[in-house]
């Protein structure tokens, strides 16, 4: 038990070291010594647990994408919360709050997490031909939740969810980008600026007020006197 115990901790010291040093370096320049100093664990533990640079690259996208599940999981509302759940901030509704809440959340793990943040890196770094990791199902996340969106009616008339997946996807893949290869500082002020220009195209308008009993609707001038 003891040994299995530092077994896994020895494990997870290396995935995060790899992180750091695939966020800083990239995978390229990445060395396999460089990440087992960091660890502080000999080269020979490495190759046990990872016999190449490749399987623990793959174990860090792994490890990011757990993280991001693990994230959209805990700002996600209870069932039913896309049909017919109240309106978010700005009139937003429900599944789209969801997604302006994840991908702030997101934009903050980026800035704290280095496996989060090379795990993106990885699935965007030309030196690699890697289909998965926390990228592919964020953008699987996102067009599913915003099909959902335009399903119960939140999206405004004329909005593609698939349009509209592709440029939110784009937009987070691009900061997680800037975080990971050019160690460009985050901050939720820039997804709120983000959302301040793109949610008032993609929500659809709230619902108008009834009228008053007695008041017509049209009925807009001053009170007589």
């Amino acid at each position: 038990m003891v040994k299995q115990v530092r077994a896994a901790r020895t494990r997870q010291a290396l995935v995060r070291a790899a992180a750091e040093v695939f966020a800083d370096d990239g995978y390229a320049l990445a060395s396999l010594p460089a990440i087992s100093r960091r660890a502080g664990v000999s080269t020979g533990a490495l190759h046990f647990h990872f016999p190449s640079k490749d399987l623990l690259a793959r174990e860090v996208e792994a490890a990011a994408t757990v993280s991001l599940q693990r994230l959209a999981a805990r700002r996600d509302a209870p069932p039913g919360r896309a049909a017919g759940g109240p309106a978010g901030a700005g009139g937003a509704g429900a599944g789209l709050q969801l997604l302006v809440d994840v991908s702030r959340e997101l934009v903050l793990g980026l800035s704290s997490d280095p496996v989060l943040r090379a795990g993106f890196g990885l699935g965007g770094d030309p030196s690699r031909k890697s289909g998965e990791g926390p990228g592919r199902w964020w953008s699987e996340w996102v067009h599913a939740l915003l099909r959902e969106a335009h399903g119960a009616g939140e999206l405004a008339e004329g909005v593609s969810p698939e349009a509209a997946a592709v440029a939110v996807v784009a937009a987070t893949l691009g900061l997680a980008g800037l975080a990971s290869r050019h160690r460009f500082h985050l901050s939720p002020h820039l997804v709120e600026q983000f959302w301040a220009l793109l949610l008032p195209g993609l929500a659809a308008p709230p619902p108008r007020r009834p009228a008053r009993p007695g008041i017509p609707a049209a009925e807009t001038g001053p009170a007589p006197r």
